[in-house]
């Protein structure tokens, strides 16, 4: 078929300690922090009054909150790992703010792969959000991958999900 694109599949056993993962750039506006705030029901106001950031709490701007920016590494996770890529876990500390007007750019490193005893594969992830040539964000994250074609680290639940 013409015009469709498939997701990418990756299999536990593509993935090596070390490989970078691409870099993903974004582009933050005004609307990227605001519909942030909003779908994360975050009525504050420094995530959308430009004039009680500013005045108020002495920023240059609004700028992301904090499930904003999880939600923003999900997305890097993700877009890397394919639709079977399932999140164990994610930490991350904030260093430093994300307003518009920057471009954040996400780098990731693999930091280990292992399976468990029930056979889950797992890929820990040394990650960071920065803009310009600071750090405004590190993370860790545990992603379970597919270990062949026909598994799917979704359909794992109870006993045999162990995030």
């Amino acid at each position: 078929m013409t015009g469709t694109s498939v997701a990418p599949r990756l299999l536990f056993d593509d993935v090596t300690v070390g490989e970078s993962l691409p870099v993903l750039e974004y582009e933050v506006t005004a609307t990227t922090v605001v519909l942030g705030a909003l779908a994360t029901r975050d009525w504050r106001p420094m995530h959308h009054d430009k004039d009680f950031a500013v005045v108020r709490n002495g920023t240059r701007d609004i700028f992301l909150n904090t499930p904003n920016q999880a939600a923003w590494f999900e997305r890097y996770i993700t877009d890397w790992t394919g639709p079977l890529g399932r999140l164990g876990r994610i930490k991350f500390r904030m260093l430093g703010s994300v307003f518009p007007g920057d471009t954040m750019i996400f780098r990731g490193t693999v930091e280990s792969v292992s399976t468990d005893e029930d056979g889950c594969g797992w890929v820990e992830l040394a990650l960071e959000l920065s803009v310009g040539v600071e750090t405004a964000t590190t993370a860790s994250a545990r992603v379970a991958l597919p270990v062949s074609a026909d598994d799917n680290p979704w359909s794992r639940v109870g006993e045999n999900w162990k995030p």
